[in-house]
């Protein structure tokens, strides 16, 4: 059911924790899975030099939450913002179709650590602020897409 590497990733996951004095803080959830993710990113120099994350939810979540930070930790704040949930998924080596939404959830929580870093920072944030907390399983009625991978 799940890859070694998602079992790894929520046995033993990696940046857990919280930043203090963080430049960057992004939370999500999602009401009807109950998954909610928080990051905390610190920043010189437009690099996300470490972050950390807090996440309630299963398995699928505490592994997307932790693979989420080991992909970006070490990029610039426009490497992060292109992460998605698929680079997510396939670092995983894959999640059942039925927990692919924590992937989602990832994705935005990092990207809304980013909204934040930007609105602290003075960034312009309007393609960011198009993002929104928590995705429901309907992201077609929202203005952004996720690469939901089909069931086989």
């Amino acid at each position: 059911m799940y890859s070694e590497k998602v079992m790894d990733h929520f046995t033993n996951p990696r940046n857990v924790g919280e930043i203090e004095n963080a430049d960057a803080v992004g939370e999500v959830g999602n009401a009807k899975c109950g998954d909610i993710m928080k990051i905390y990113m610190k920043i010189e120099n437009d690099v996300i030099v470490d972050v950390k994350f807090q996440t309630f939810g299963c398995a699928s979540a505490i592994a997307t939450s932790s693979m989420a930070t080991e992909l970006i930790k070490g990029k610039s704040v426009d490497e992060a913002l292109e992460l998605s949930n698929k680079a997510v998924v396939e670092a995983l080596d894959g999640l059942p179709p039925a927990k692919v939404h924590c992937s989602v959830l990832a994705e935005e929580a990092v990207k809304a650590a980013i909204l934040d870093y930007y609105k602290k920072t003075g960034k312009d944030t309007t393609e960011l602020e198009k993002i929104c907390t928590g995705c429901c399983e309907s992201c077609s009625a929202h203005d952004h897409h996720h690469d939901i991978p089909e069931e086989e």
